[in-house]
């Protein structure tokens, strides 16, 4: 047995057994309060009472609850709920995990406007955000109630999003942005919380850090001298000292007068206002942001195309796609950092780099003074509703372009305001105002876009935008993630060149490119990166060569690699709570050849959540792989037991299942279920063209030529499902249409290796 499979044999053994929780390292700096903090600082402590930081989560008490607890009901998809006082205590009479009405306990408020959600303690040490909150904005804001998160869901007990469920969880989705040194301490073993904090809510220490050496150094205690150079800060958010900026009187817009070199401000602001994942229970405030979490890139999920904000990001994503922060714009230029008020009120806060003169005048908006059309937060920063009343800021500071709204059906501030107008109605308005030509040109959004939908020429403009290093990084690192859809020989050029990039969100997003490659390109490409510097670009780089045979390593690699998955696992533990880290500890064993460890894992999974569809997929593939199709159907149907029948992720069990009939070449029951899977996602292209397959080899084949030129037309770039047509139509003897798809191929992909040959065989 060789020395990985030797740790990894300890591993698989053990891993359920460890805890996600850490402790404190004695030597380090330890978390003191912001007691001791406001008694040097009492200006900042002043500012930051009674701030959303300081409110973020409290007590119920009279003083904290702003919901009507006056025997108040609310009814939702057929419940009615009652909130109540008994004595100075807050209750609501709600459905429970089993769907019946009990008394629950508020034991804490979540947040202060405009809206409060309030967190009830269920067993096991979970804190559980209910899913109806309390409206805190005034009566003539449409305020003052109780409401439903999920107004159009119809969430019953047995939905994830119901309160009592794994994602209404607050040790897991809220805690750690919530309060200060929030320490999870979630126990595998029994599945169980005992979470802590040092501060309620966040104060001082959460952007700060620790700050046990900084108070010994003002006090002079001893060795005090040690932190000097320091002042015992575990990180100097320093950022703005000494920076002015001046208004250039040509373009009226101010620059920095000296270069930012350094994002230690944001990242901290970072750590909780993005989408992220998070990759460590060790939060350090002195390490960059890949240290401890992994950020969401600009997936078709989260962000439209041009990378304006769809779902609830958070901020981080958007800003940082901005030109103020690639001129070194900080958040607390704009937003004081302790009261977290802005600088200024209205455009002021951007009249602070941008003259009046030129840009806060009607020649420039267009719009009546005062209007919302002449506020430059409402054009530039337009707002979206999320949690059912709150407005958040697209922070990406963009240029208003129906242009692109025309090409790319994104939304743009015009209509966002003027709703009951077409795009192509702002974009004349546009046009007429500033000239034919006031469209900035070309935005990466487009490339983005050709690509989620898969059209002619994505790929080598995705290589593009990768390589552009004067566009932003999470653009750069959003195209390069996706030239993983795009193999050719460009993009693995490219690809090369990104692996070595100074980006740190590059160079990760470039290494997933490599799930395409053989054993050896990987190692030859970003075996190196196993050593890098970053802990998140570390374990993609352990869950990408964990496929390399071990036969193709020496023994030096074998130990950085060996090093690389025990980061990997111990980063999925500190999401042990989730069934998803599971699943993700499962795969890279299964790459490992260590069965028993994946199986266990997916169990796990399945333990947490039972209705988690891709532990019983996977879990059946790695029966599939052990030659136990029988074990595979069992755990198959186990999951279509589950899963309500009409949902859409049953499909993907219903495609594994069909699948697996048609190796026991079972066709009846394969064609059934491979139906199944098309018709709860027709929008999924590849479990359409699976089923066209099996259509075709049951002597269907005009009814999978129907069901390709469908999908055809909704997923035009679909390379297999255009190979197909072309060899179902040769196979019938019109190789008309043949050569007509055959075109398309050689169009959507020049360099597709045989597509000539291809062509002059029809």
């Amino acid at each position: 047995m060789n020395t990985i499979s030797k740790l990894l044999l300890v591993t698989s053994l053990s891993f359920l057994s460890l805890s996600a929780s850490s402790s404190p390292d004695k030597n380090s700096a330890q978390f003191i309060g912001s007691t001791q903090c406001a008694n040097c600082h009492p200006q900042q402590t002043k500012a930051w009472q009674g701030s959303h930081h300081d409110l973020a989560m409290q007590h119920a008490s009279i003083k904290t609850v702003l919901g009507d607890f006056d025997n108040k009901k609310f009814q939702y998809n057929n419940i009615v709920s009652t909130f109540f006082k008994k004595g100075e205590k807050f209750f609501v009479n709600t459905d429970g995990p089993k769907g019946t009405l009990q008394d629950f306990q508020i034991k804490y408020t979540f947040g202060v406007a405009p809206l409060q959600q309030y967190l009830i303690e269920l067993p096991g040490g979970r804190l559980q955000a209910l899913g109806i909150a309390w409206d805190t904005r005034t009566k003539e804001q449409g305020g003052q109630r109780w409401y439903h998160l999920y107004p159009d869901e119809n969430v019953t007990y047995q939905d994830r999003l119901h309160w009592t469920r794994a994602d209404q969880n607050w040790n897991y989705m809220c805690a750690d942005c919530h309060s200060t040194h929030l320490q999870k301490n979630y126990k595998v073993e029994n599945n169980t919380y005992e979470t802590s904090w040092s501060e309620i809510n966040v104060a001082c220490e959460a952007c700060h850090g620790p700050a046990s050496d900084h108070v010994n150094w003002a006090n002079k205690g001893t060795g005090w001298e040690q932190s000097e150079q320091t002042k015992g800060l575990s990180v100097s958010l320093n950022e703005r000292s000494g920076v002015n900026w001046k208004i250039n009187s040509k373009s009226g817009s101010a620059k920095r007068s000296k270069l930012k070199d350094t994002n230690k401000e944001i990242e901290i602001c970072a750590r909780c206002h993005s989408r992220r994942s998070k990759i460590t229970n060790n939060y350090t405030h002195n390490k960059p942001l890949l240290d401890n979490y992994q950020p969401a890139l600009l997936t078709d999920f989260l962000y439209y195309p041009d990378g304006q904000i769809k779902e609830e990001v958070y901020v981080y994503g958007s800003f940082v796609q901005s030109k103020m922060f690639h001129n070194g714009v900080t958040c607390s230029d704009c937003h004081e950092p302790h009261s977290l008020a802005l600088r200024a009120e209205a455009n002021g806060v951007c009249l602070q780099c941008h003259s009046a003169e030129k840009f806060n005048t009607k020649s420039h908006h267009f719009h009546n003074e005062n209007s919302s059309g002449s506020s430059c937060a409402e054009c530039h920063m337009p707002q979206s509703i999320y949690m059912g009343v709150d407005g958040r800021h697209d922070h990406s500071i963009r240029i208003p372009r129906p242009d692109l709204s025309l090409k790319l059906n994104t939304p743009n501030a015009c209509n966002q305001c003027h709703k009951d107008k077409a795009p192509i109605w702002a974009n004349q308005k546009m046009q007429n105002w500033y000239g034919k030509d006031w469209a900035p040109g070309w935005h990466f959004g487009e490339t983005l876009y050709e690509a989620r939908n898969q059209l002619p020429g994505a790929g080598q403009d995705l290589a593009a935008v990768a390589a552009s290093i004067k566009l932003p990084s999470i653009a750069r690192a959003t195209a390069a993630e996706m030239l993983r859809d795009f193999p050719s020989r460009i993009s693995f050029v490219v690809t090369q060149k990104l692996l070595k990039d100074e980006d740190d969100l590059v160079r990760l997003a470039a290494l997933r490119t490599l799930d395409n490659l053989e054993a050896q390109y990987r190692l030859q490409s970003g075996f190196h990166l196993l050593s890098d510097t970053v802990l998140a670009i570390r374990i993609e780089a352990a869950r990408i060569m964990s496929v390399i045979p071990r036969s193709m390593l020496s023994d030096l690699q074998q130990t950085r690699l060996n090093n690389a998955v025990a980061e990997y696992i111990q980063a999925q533990l500190a999401n042990a709570d989730r069934p998803e880290a599971h699943i993700n500890i499962g795969l890279i064993y299964l790459r490992l050849q260590q069965f028993d460890a994946a199986e266990k894992a997916y169990k796990q999974s399945l333990t947490l959540e039972p209705e988690f569809v891709s532990a019983y997929v996977n879990l059946a593939d790695l029966y599939r792989l052990q030659g136990q199709d029988s074990k595979a159907e069992i755990i198959l149907k186990q999951g279509l037991d589950k899963i309500p029948k009409k949902s859409n992720q049953a499909a993907d069990i219903h495609h594994a299942l069909g699948l697996l009939y048609v190796r026991e070449k079972q066709m009846k029951k394969a064609l059934s279920s491979l139906s199944n899977a098309v018709i709860l996602q027709p929008n999924n292209s590849r479990y359409a063209y699976v089923y066209a397959v099996a259509l075709n080899s049951a002597g269907k084949t005009h009814k999978a030529i129907t069901l390709l030129e469908k999908t055809y037309k909704t997923h035009p770039g679909y390379t297999e499902n255009i190979i197909a047509l072309i060899s179902f139509y040769k196979q019938q003897g019109d190789l008309k249409s043949a050569r007509v798809y055959a075109q398309k191929l050689l169009e959507l992909r020049p360099d597709y290796g045989s597509v000539q040959q291809l062509i002059q065989s029809l």
